[in-house]
């Protein structure tokens, strides 16, 4: 599984003109399962991110976790992560999950959150979505479970 995971002082998320998942400062995260991705590859991967240290302490080094902070996650999906873009100006996403896989995974890793975390704020699978956020720093981490 994949994560791209941005520092923000705000993020939203507005499916047909209906914000439908917003946080103040915390973790925007675009989440994406891979083929072949099971559970483990998922409580790996949220493990990782929600002890990923990309908040400042008194010191203003990068030592606190979303969860010291007890900052906000918004887990957007995300399936054009896994794309493979090695050749040609067309991307594939044979790497992708299949959409059944992939909603099942998603909502798998939502729920696992939503149990660690206090405040977890989710876009829609599958859905258009426009994504809105401010990055703070900027500060950008690309995460990945099981690197192909």
């Amino acid at each position: 599984m994949i994560a791209l995971l941005q520092r923000v002082s705000s993020a939203s998320v507005v499916v047909d003109g209906v914000t439908i998942g917003a946080i103040d400062a915390g973790l925007m995260v675009l989440v994406c399962a891979e083929r072949n991705d099971t559970e483990k590859e998922a409580d790996a991967l949220l493990t990782k991110l929600l002890g990923y240290r990309v908040f400042a302490d008194d010191a203003g080094k990068m030592n606190r976790s979303v969860t010291d902070t007890q900052g906000g996650l918004l887990l957007v999906p995300q399936f054009t992560l896994a794309a493979d873009t090695k050749s040609g100006t067309r991307p594939s996403f044979t790497p992708a999950a299949a959409p059944a896989d992939g909603l099942r995974l998603f909502n798998y890793f939502v729920e696992q959150a939503r149990s660690k975390h206090q405040t977890v704020q989710t876009g829609q699978f599958g859905a258009d979505m426009k994504v809105s956020l401010t990055n703070d720093g900027p500060v950008t981490f690309w995460l990945q479970t099981n690197a192909k």
